[in-house]
């Protein structure tokens, strides 16, 4: 069922002239994602992240790319703490312990490689 509901999801997605800043919007204290894309290759997933909310440190067995679409993060890999704003991206490596928190509101793209 979840996964139907994904793919009808993703289908109204394709072949659309989006506007990346409304696939959503701020919840107060929150973190909303989207996905985009769910591939066996790997994901895109759309994030609104409220000031001051976060994740957590984890590690992926993936590279991952995060691309600032709106606002401005403070997004930690092994430790050391990195500024992204609009705009910008980092890439996060695969195994490398990364935590990110929101300085104020932002949106941002993930983009999660797994081949």
């Amino acid at each position: 069922m979840e996964q139907n509901n994904r793919q009808e999801t993703m289908e109204k997605l394709v072949a659309r002239s989006l506007k990346l800043t409304e696939l959503a919007e701020y919840q107060e204290e929150s973190i909303v994602s989207r996905s985009i894309i769910d591939k066996k290759a790997g994901t895109v997933t759309f994030f609104a992240f409220d000031k001051g909310q976060g994740l957590s440190e984890h590690t992926t067995p993936f590279d991952a790319l995060i691309f600032l679409v709106e606002g401005e993060a403070e997004i930690a890999i092994s430790g050391k703490p990195f500024c992204v704003k609009e705009g910008e991206m980092i890439i996060m490596p695969a195994n490398k312990p990364h935590v990110l928190k929101a300085i104020n509101k932002f949106k941002m793209v993930l983009t999660m490689v797994r081949s």
